[in-house]
């Protein structure tokens, strides 16, 4: 019965996070819908972060967003436009003295797709021959602590606020001397679901079998999608957090709503400000992710879905009013939502 219940299909059928997007999301449409007629717009969380290109819903700079962001708070990035002669990338690494690995991803994301750790030359050319759309080269924080903390604050307030914090495992097996790496994934449900995807990946470690005790960090990135346990620690959040994480996003010009991935050392330095990196700033797209928690029931995620539209809905309500910011029109959202299809067919090599 065990071994049956492993299969992939049954897994995501009774672990509600791995349902697709709109079954998941498709209960509470209505509300969403009733907010649009609120707003007298389908498109009105474009104002959310006026900054940010269409609030940062869909189809958001990546580079553009990091150059709102002090340059203290993220790893040094340098961008990159498609079919760019990987040589150019390689003397711009040399100049800048970066130091391998580095990571690289497309400068629109979508779900970690094609992010990649770089470890040498050889894997860099490969990235900048293949990949398909512009990207970014970025420095590796190697802090094995990340989070994805939700934050907004209402215009015209001083303070904002921490909404939820979710702290993220990465995907890592522990040797037993006798396994192998194959072996010790196909013990974990989450792990089967990213079996396809590491045998491509990780090559001939995969049959490698580790020592007793020794952790090999398999998926360095903290993306559900590629295999992270999120975790509900919003418990943590306290006064000091919650000043040091709203200092810091009032220096974001036109930031009010969105989700920050945060690498850092230690929970007291994060606190203090100190010794963290930003890894993504995420805008009006943003999900609440820690309500991807094992222990959440469906209930709850709908719960904090609901709560962080409204949320959404007032600030953007808020810029519409008070700095007349116009809603996006039917047309302009409509060919955003078509733009954004051909970009994921087209990152994922189906075009």
């Amino acid at each position: 019965m065990k071994r049956i219940l492993n299969y992939p299909a049954l897994i995501k059928l009774f672990h509600w996070e791995y349902w697709p997007f709109h079954v998941v999301y498709g209960p509470v449409y209505f509300y969403w819908f009733w907010l649009c007629l609120r707003a007298r717009s389908f498109f009105f969380f474009n104002t959310s972060n006026p900054t940010i290109k269409n609030g940062g819903f869909l189809m958001e700079s990546k580079w553009a967003i990091y150059n709102l962001i002090p340059p203290a708070y993220y790893p040094e990035t340098i961008f990159f436009e498609t079919c760019v002669e990987p040589a150019r990338v390689i003397e711009k690494i040399k100049h800048l003295q970066l130091d391998y690995p580095l990571i690289g991803k497309p400068d629109i994301g979508m779900k970690g797709m094609a992010v990649k750790k770089i470890h040498n030359e050889a894997e860099l050319t490969d990235y900048c021959i293949h990949s398909k759309v512009n990207f970014l080269i970025q420095k590796f924080i190697p802090s094995e602590n990340e989070i994805g903390l939700f934050y907004y604050r209402f215009p015209g307030e001083k303070n904002g606020h921490i909404s939820g914090i979710a702290g993220k495992e990465f995907l890592a097996v522990t040797g037993d001397g006798v396994s192998t790496v194959k072996e010790l994934l196909k013990q974990d449900k989450r792990y089967i679901l990213q079996l396809p995807v590491l045998i491509k990946t990780c090559g001939e470690k995969i049959n490698s079998i580790p020592g007793k005790g020794e952790k090999l960090l398999l998926v360095p990135y903290g993306n559900h999608v590629r295999g992270a346990k999120f975790i509900d620690i919003s418990y943590l959040i306290d006064e000091q957090l919650t000043h040091t994480i709203d200092t810091i996003c009032r220096q974001v010009d036109g930031f009010y709503y969105g989700r920050m991935d945060i690498r850092y050392n230690t929970w007291e330095e994060l606190k203090e400000g100190r010794n963290f990196s930003i890894i993504e700033l995420n805008g009006a797209g943003s999900e609440p992710t820690h309500m991807y928690d094992p222990r959440h029931s469906l209930f709850f995620a709908w719960k904090e879905i609901i709560r962080h539209w409204n949320i959404l809905w007032k600030i953007s309500r808020l810029n519409h009013h008070n700095q007349h910011r116009p809603y996006m029109d039917i047309r302009s959202g409509l060919s955003m939502l078509k733009e954004s299809s051909q970009y994921i067919k087209l990152v994922e090599g189906k075009r």
